[in-house]
């Protein structure tokens, strides 16, 4: 088998991925990521095969596992997903390559951030509007205010292909942002886990949709009060950590699951 300089190692003519040699704690995050891939996709907020959710296997701090490039969401699996290093080197065997732009952008962020263990990344037009914005985003709601003081902001460089690109990305999270707004292109969740980075996706497109809609009225609006906004994301990490019958859970691990139930009882394919 030969590779390229790109990182790209095809497999064999008709040949499918692998699951021999997965240890059972990277299936479990194979099957979690897949399932988000599917649902990123159910909720509407892919872009044919662009854009990316990247997850650090939790042995092997400095690889990730990612979407092939040229699939769509709806045909990720779990033994699909690529394992990769944080150059960007392919680690498993393929019939696709990575997408050097994109894995750019979640790189970026792995390097800067201990805690970033999944990065997601989606173009959809509230966010993609609200990123446009001179203020960017309002926190005018519930949900809006899960950002206070805690979403970056990144200028438009263009496609992310150039390396040095990368410690602008990662200054402009800083050390504290759970998200970060691309200028002109879309928006970037990260988290501790998928559920995570998945919930607050779902919390600021919710968010965006809601501000853009009361934009759209050309009335006046009313602002929460900075006291109020530090209050209510406080709030927020709380709540989304507590299970059933008061007990601890990971950030929006409740949330996740029933997402999870829902993929396989529409199309388990991607359990495979």
């Amino acid at each position: 088998m030969t590779q390229r300089g790109d990182g790209y190692v095809p497999v064999a003519d008709g040949a499918k991925p692998s699951t021999e040699g997965i240890d059972p704690a990277e299936w479990a995050l194979r099957l979690r990521l897949a399932a988000a891939y599917r649902a990123v996709d159910y909720f509407g907020w892919s872009e044919l095969t662009a854009n990316h959710i990247s997850l650090r296997v939790r042995d092997q701090p400095s690889e990730f596992l990612i979407n092939p490039y040229g699939l769509l969401y709806s045909e990720i699996t779990a033994s699909n997903l690529v394992r990769i290093d944080v150059s960007g080197n392919v680690l498993t065997p393929t019939e696709y390559p990575i997408n050097p732009a994109g894995f750019n952008i979640h790189a970026a962020i792995h390097e800067a951030r201990a805690d970033a263990h999944c990065v997601l990344h989606v173009h959809t037009v509230a966010g993609m509007a609200v990123s446009c914005l001179s203020e960017g985003l309002l926190p005018l709601t519930l949900e809006g205010t899960d950002f206070h003081d805690r979403i970056g902001y990144h200028e438009f460089e263009g496609p992310s292909l150039a390396v040095d690109e990368r410690a602008r990305l990662a200054a402009a999270l800083g050390s504290r942002n759970i998200a970060l707004i691309l200028r002109h292109h879309g928006l970037v969740t990260i988290g501790e886990t998928v559920d995570s980075a998945f919930l607050r996706m779902y919390r600021l497109l919710l968010a965006c949709e809601v501000q853009l809609r009361v934009l759209m009225t050309g009335q006046p609006f009313t602002r929460i009060s900075q006291g109020t906004l530090e209050h209510s994301a406080q709030r927020h990490d709380w709540f989304f950590r507590i299970g059933p019958g008061g007990r601890q859970i990971g950030h929006g691990e409740l949330d996740f699951s029933a997402i999870m139930r829902l993929m396989a009882k529409i199309d388990p394919s991607h359990q495979t």
